[in-house]
């Protein structure tokens, strides 16, 4: 499922938090890690300043020697990890080592060296999510159990579903997990309720066809959730919830479950196939506070560059 797991780090004990995660999934797919440093030069703003050329050399030399810190420590789990040292700005690099070389999971912390802030996810996390389009999961610095180069045992996982085929891709992945971690896998379906106009209270009439469109889904709902628990060969535990916001009921289901790692679709039924995530797996990346693993479910290729991307592109070519 995973043959290559790329780790960025920088030197932090926050971005560290993401070396268990890394081993867990390493261990459980056979795959290979390889961990990635880049040292970024300082930047000040629209200030052009010469680098000193021995601390340059001095920085990358203590960068490098992290590096094989941190590989000694995977030898000593019983794993082996690949380093890479690359100079310039971190994400783009990030991005590239990606691309290039046949990436197929970035497992990463939200935060790093620039340290904890306001925001759910760094700059630099951001950047990365957006510009790959391979899977990613995110592990939240701010709420990091461990940063141990060890296994993790995961003791509940939820996979949120819409009834969508693009929502069930995550599925082997989950399954595969809550068999090796022996823990049950929790299967969530949210009903979301009809909207109805709402510059006006709604009659009673249509108050009546929301609840009759509403009773229907949900029994449609645990149709879906009984058959695919039935196919299943882990322990699952099922849940059908009624909302008028998903995305809050989700959040809610998540703290109430003790869940402590979401697996997830980049899309589902509603999710726009030039974008590279929908509105359910954006709100998580933003505003979650559990280790959040992505699965893609579509092919880059349909994905669309943003406005912002082209404009930069077409500055380089001139």
């Amino acid at each position: 499922m995973f043959k290559h797991i790329l780790t960025p780090v920088d030197g932090s004990t926050l971005s560290e938090c993401a070396l268990p995660h890394a081993v867990t999934l390493s261990q459980a797919f056979d795959a290979r890690v390889t961990l990635l440093r880049v040292v970024e030069r300082n930047r000040t703003s629209g200030v052009s300043r010469a680098i000193d050329p021995l601390g340059w050399q001095i920085r990358k030399a203590e960068a490098g020697a992290y590096l094989e810190e941190l590989a000694t420590r995977f030898e000593q789990a019983g794993l082996q990890a690949e380093e890479t040292l690359l100079e310039g700005q971190a994400a783009e690099h990030i991005v590239a080592f990606a691309r290039n070389h046949d990436v197929d999971l970035i497992v990463m912390s939200t935060h790093g060296q620039s340290g904890l802030s306001g925001w759910n996810v760094s700059s630099v996390v951001q950047k990365v999510i957006l510009g790959t389009h391979i899977p990613v999961m995110i592990v939240r610095a701010y709420v990091c159990a461990t940063s141990e180069v060890k296994p993790l045992q995961y003791q509940r996982l939820m996979v949120p579903l819409d009834g969508s085929p693009r929502a069930e891709c995550v599925l082997p992945l989950a399954t595969t997990l809550a068999r090796l971690h022996d823990c049950p896998l929790l299967l969530a379906h949210v009903v979301a309720k009809p909207e109805v106009a709402r510059r006006t209270p709604p009659t009673a009439e249509e108050v009546g066809l929301v609840d009759q469109l509403t009773e229907r889904n949900r029994q449609a709902g645990a149709q879906y959730l009984q058959q695919l628990g039935s196919r299943l060969a882990s322990e699952v535990e099922t849940r059908l919830l009624v909302s008028d916001n998903a995305a809050v009921t989700l959040h809610e289901l998540i703290e109430q479950e003790n869940i402590d790692l979401v697996l997830l679709s980049a899309h589902g039924y509603s999710g726009e196939a030039r974008w590279p995530y929908g509105s359910i797996a954006l709100n998580f990346i933003v505003y979650g506070t559990t280790p959040l693993l992505i699965v893609q479910d579509i092919p880059e290729k349909p994905a669309q560059r943003t406005e912002a991307a082209r404009a930069t592109m077409e500055t380089k070519g001139h």
